[in-house]
C-alpha cells in the first residue's frame, strides 16, 4: 500500500513540475534589467530584509512579473567592475511595457526606496537586455 502511495505522490510531483515552464511560456522574449548597486556595508542586512520581505512580495503580484534576484558580487574574473559595486539587482518581466507599468505604480514608488535608501551612491548603472 505504501508503495502505491509513493508512486502516486511521485507522479503528482512530476506533473506539478511541468506547470512552471508553462507559466513562463507566455514570455518568449522577456526583458532583463540589471542594476549594479553600491550597498552601504553597514546597511546590507537592512537592504536584504527589505528586498526579501517588502520589494519582492510586492513585485511578484504585478502582471508580467517573471523573476527578481539580488546577487552579491563574489569575484571579478575578467575585466573590471565599477569601484564600490557589491550587488546586482536583476529583474525579469514579460515585456518592457509591463515593467514600465510596474515602475510607474504607487506600489513601486513605495517599495523601491526601501532598497535605494541603503545605497552609498544612487547614480547606479542600469542596463536593460532583451532575451533572445
Amino acid at each position: 500500500m505504501k508503495r502505491r502511495q509513493y508512486i502516486t505522490a511521485m507522479l503528482a510531483g512530476i506533473a506539478g513540475a511541468k506547470v512552471i515552464p508553462a507559466q513562463t511560456a507566455a514570455a518568449k522574449n522577456p526583458i532583463v534589467l540589471n542594476c549594479d548597486l553600491m550597498v552601504d556595508p553597514a546597511r546590507e542586512k537592512e537592504m536584504l530584509d527589505n528586498f526579501h520581505n517588502v520589494f519582492k512580495p510586492a513585485g511578484e503580484k504585478f502582471p508580467g512579473y517573471i523573476d527578481v534576484k539580488m546577487l552579491k558580487l563574489r569575484t571579478v574574473f575578467q575585466g573590471a567592475s565599477q569601484a564600490g559595486v557589491n550587488y546586482r539587482f536583476q529583474l525579469t518581466y514579460e515585456s518592457e511595457e509591463a515593467r514600465q507599468k510596474w515602475i510607474k505604480s504607487d506600489v513601486h514608488k513605495k517599495v523601491w526606496p526601501t532598497i535605494e535608501n541603503t545605497l552609498t551612491n544612487k547614480n547606479y548603472t542600469t542596463i536593460l537586455f532583451d532575451s533572445v
